[in-house]
């Protein structure tokens, strides 16, 4: 498989809506194309898969480790491979470029091309660019230029192979039709949006014209077969996973080592009535369950379900939005409303207008309990605007290392009956070893 790695400058540089043209673009010409993240994100995955029809994976070097990315990477198929990073080209998990795009890129020895929208600038712009390319050594083969006219464009050109040392391979011209909404934790989920195909045409077409694709595709590099030792023995499980728009947020990976321990089931806690019969293990991910509440908070047979399939014993792992969803209501404190969820866990989640965690941290379990063993250690990514009120033990000690070195510390992981509901979104193949505590105690 050839790949390349497409960044940018900064966020809302343009990298997910030229990643799609491009994939469209390539699919055009025949390619059969795989897409990639860097990062933690769930929402750009998503939108890679629409636009391919097969999963998008995630590459990310704090969650996964490097063995862990290189699996990932691996279990792509097609003959071409799209990676699409996350922030500027050198924004990691600090103030270095650990864990960045370029980390990434250097990992996988990947070429990259960068989307830059520019903004009233020419040779000022050519010294971006050149302080871009020179701050460490890296693979970027050169430039395409996003929203922008056709006379600036050509002034940009002019100006950047007259003072970079890198090629440009055209442009994208502005045009209001191909902007994706935003909410709160990022881009509204593809699933939402009605006229992505249109919008992901368009994209295409533009680039197919005013992009020199047979150029870019020249420079797309054979990539190796790395190993894949991230696998879980069948365990003849049934396990029950919720999908739909309010919980959509999941690692294809990690489903895949639950699909290795038997059969993975999926239902919809807004459309469906009750839980799937004879399940052994329920993982509920995260999503957007706040901005679905009302749907969800209606359908009280499914609320049922869960409740009484949890308080007899049934095992399951919630994160972020799913612990939310475990909670016996969410308030909403701006419009003073209340709406009741599942009740399990004992007190009730906040929404707020602001960040509670955001970030990478290490999680250790640190208090005995019946599901993880006391001194398992996982990295983790939290991102949410919402906070829990909950009676029941937090058997979780998180750090998080902060610009300048020092630690902030905090805890979660909620524990009751067989149930362990957390913030922190996990990747299985930063420690395998969670999966099956959570799975052998069956």
């Amino acid at each position: 498989m050839k790949s390349i790695v497409i960044s940018s400058n900064s966020s809302g540089g343009g990298k997910t809506t030229i990643t799609l043209g491009i994939m469209k673009a390539l699919m055009k010409k025949g390619f059969d194309v795989q897409g990639y993240k860097v990062g933690p994100d769930y929402i750009d995955p998503a939108f890679h898969s629409h636009i391919t029809g097969k999963p998008s994976r995630n590459l990310d070097l704090y969650l996964m480790g490097e063995n862990g990315i290189k699996a990932s990477f691996s279990r792509g198929t097609g003959n071409i491979g799209i990676v699409e990073g996350v922030m500027g080209f050198y924004d990691g998990k600090g103030i270095d470029t650990m864990y960045s795009t370029a980390h990434v890129a250097k990992v996988l020895n990947l070429p990259v091309l960068l989307i830059i929208t520019p903004k009233a600038q020419s040779a000022t712009l050519c010294a971006e660019i050149n302080g871009i390319l020179n701050f460490e050594n890296n693979n970027i083969i050169g430039v395409v230029f996003n929203c922008i006219t056709e006379s600036y464009y050509n002034l940009l050109k002019a100006a950047v192979e007259k003072n970079c040392n890198t090629k440009v391979f055209g442009y994208v011209p502005k045009n209001e039709k191909l902007s994706l909404k935003s909410r709160h934790l990022g881009l509204v989920q593809s699933s939402e949006i009605g006229d992505l195909n249109e919008k992901i045409e368009l994209c295409s077409e533009l680039i197919l014209k005013h992009v020199d694709v047979e150029a870019l595709i020249g420079c797309f590099k054979e990539t190796e077969s790395y190993e894949d030792n991230f696998h879980i023995e069948n365990r003849g499980l049934r396990i029950a996973i919720p999908y739909d728009k309010a919980f959509s947020f999941y690692y294809r990976e990690n489903i895949e080592l639950l699909e290795e321990c038997g059969q993975v089931v999926y239902f919809s806690p807004l459309k469906d009535k009750e839980l799937p019969e004879d399940i052994d293990f329920l993982y509920i991910g995260g999503g957007y369950p706040e901005v679905f509440i009302e749907e969800l908070s209606l359908n009280k047979p499914m609320l049922i379900s869960i409740k009484e399939r949890l308080e007899k014993g049934l095992r399951c792992y919630a994160e972020c939005g799913g612990l939310m969803y475990l909670t016996k209501f969410v308030e909403d404190v701006d419009n003073k409303k209340m709406f009741e969820t599942v009740g399990f866990f004992n007190g009730n989640t906040c929404m707020t207008k602001k960040l509670q965690n955001f970030g990478y941290a290490r999680l250790r379990v640190e208090k005995e309990n019946n599901i993880l063993p006391v001194g398992l250690e996982v990295n983790c990514h939290e991102f949410h605007k919402s906070y829990v009120n909950l009676e029941n033990e937090k058997v979780y000690s998180l750090t998080k290392e902060t610009y300048d070195g020092s630690l902030k510390m905090w805890n979660c992981g909620y524990v009751k009956n067989n149930t362990l509901g957390a913030y922190g979104h996990v990747h299985f193949f930063g420690n395998v070893q969670m999966v099956k505590n959570l799975l052998d105690r069956l």
